[in-house]
């Protein structure tokens, strides 16, 4: 056999023994069916329900009444309301209050839902189309470095749906509103609040100034209405925020993606437990924590809820992907409790064999003070309304699993 067959040979069966070494599955150990033997994330892992409530929560100045975008630049939050004011306004992170507030003249306010960013740019986009028949969509790019300055340069980046043909308006009854953005290196990308589907649209569209259209990739089932997202390009994540038609809130991790093909990894949803609150705008800088904010939102006399900034610690979601070592329980122990002590969240980790299970807190008195069921791998207790002290933990009725918890 001479030199050039062998090569050939070679080239051909190479590729067939490394594929052959790869084993596609789910490859998040936090899934129901994570498969310990996968090598490559096939997007096919699926999780038990979740839920979480924020570590915090501040009240936002009523001018920010209809906050409908967030991000996290210059050690501050940066938002705007959803329409006529020109106005973005930076928010101190711990007491909530407007630190800046700066104009943007020469532009349109006439229903921005979401703020991004980049290196350079801060992006406003002026995307609301409840009615589904705008033709005057458009992403307002402006310079960091003229923001601070007080002189604000502004691009404008226009554009249309590829697939929508209908224009017709109907109020609350269309695929084609959009409250979400992320920015990468090189393109936008749209996720569209579908009214009729109750799913989003993923839509790239170039990010320079000009007039463009916005392709159509794919599609995901988030039963639910999206209002924000927030994209951690290195760490190959993406959140997004939304609400249920009766207005609860959620979370939707996008993560172990390919490329930009966001729903080509994991997907996980978690239940947001603050009901009736209207979550419009979301973003992190280290994708554990996490910032969302909720417009006012009165339902008289169900509920009046005001504008906030909640606080959320996503570690028991994401700290495995992100590489932060967390705890994780084996056969000798059933269920992780942390951290030890606590101050208003105590998380329990368990294996999804070892769930639905009951737990009770009780106080040194014996006295319960909490009874609950855990039914997610991660769940999580607010212990914030409880006394300084030390709790026991009771899973179960196997004696084993009671642990004790400190409260702060």
């Amino acid at each position: 056999m001479n030199i050039r067959s062998l090569i050939l040979i070679m080239v051909l069966i190479l590729p067939a023994i490394r594929s052959q070494s790869q084993i596609i599955g789910c490859t998040d150990r936090l899934a129901v069916n994570y498969d310990p033997s996968a090598s490559v994330n096939d997007g096919s892992c699926y999780y038990n329900p979740a839920n979480i409530v924020p570590l915090a929560s501040l009240r936002l100045d009523d001018v920010l009444a209809e906050t409908s975008g967030l991000i996290f630049w210059n050690n501050y939050l940066w938002t705007h309301n959803d329409n006529t004011d020109n106005n973005i306004y930076s928010i101190d992170t711990i007491y909530g209050t407007i630190e800046e507030v700066y104009f943007l003249s020469g532009i349109e306010n006439f229903d921005w839902e979401e703020i991004s960013q980049d290196d350079i740019y801060v992006y406003i986009g002026d995307i609301g189309n409840n009615s589904g028949n705008r033709r005057n969509l458009r992403i307002y790019r402006i310079s960091k470095n003229s923001i601070i300055a007080r002189s604000p340069v502004v691009d404008t980046i226009k554009f249309s749906f590829s697939d929508q043909v209908d224009f017709t308006p109907a109020s609350n009854d269309t695929d084609f509103d959009c409250e979400a953005f992320i920015v990468s290196a090189d393109s936008i990308f749209l996720f569209t609040k579908q009214w009729i589907s109750k799913g989003t649209s993923l839509y790239a569209l170039q990010k320079n100034p000009g007039d463009h259209v916005a392709e159509l990739r794919s599609s995901l089932d988030v039963k639910g209405l999206v209002t924000g997202a927030v994209y951690l390009e290195s760490k190959n994540l993406v959140a997004l925020s939304g609400y249920s038609p009766q207005l609860n809130p959620f979370l939707y991790l996008l993560y172990d993606f390919n490329g930009t093909q966001f729903f080509s990894g994991n997907k996980r949803k978690i239940e947001i437990d603050l009901p009736f609150h209207q979550i419009e705008g979301i973003t992190s800088q280290d994708g554990i924590k996490f910032y969302m904010s909720n417009e006012h939102f009165n339902l008289f006399p169900v509920t009046n809820t005001p504008q906030k900034i909640h606080l959320f610690n996503l570690s028991p979601f994401l700290g495995n992907y992100l590489g932060i070592t967390i705890p994780f329980p084996d056969e000798e122990n059933n269920f992780i409790i942390s951290p030890v002590p606590a101050h208003d969240m105590v998380t329990i980790k368990s294996f999804v064999r070892f769930l639905p299970a009951e737990y009770k807190l009780i106080d040194l008195s014996g006295r319960i003070v909490m009874t609950g069921l855990l039914s997610s791998e991660n769940s999580t207790l607010s212990v914030s309304g409880l006394a300084a002290g030390m709790y026991i933990l009771k899973i179960g009725q196997d004696k084993r699993n009671s642990f004790k918890v400190i409260k702060e």
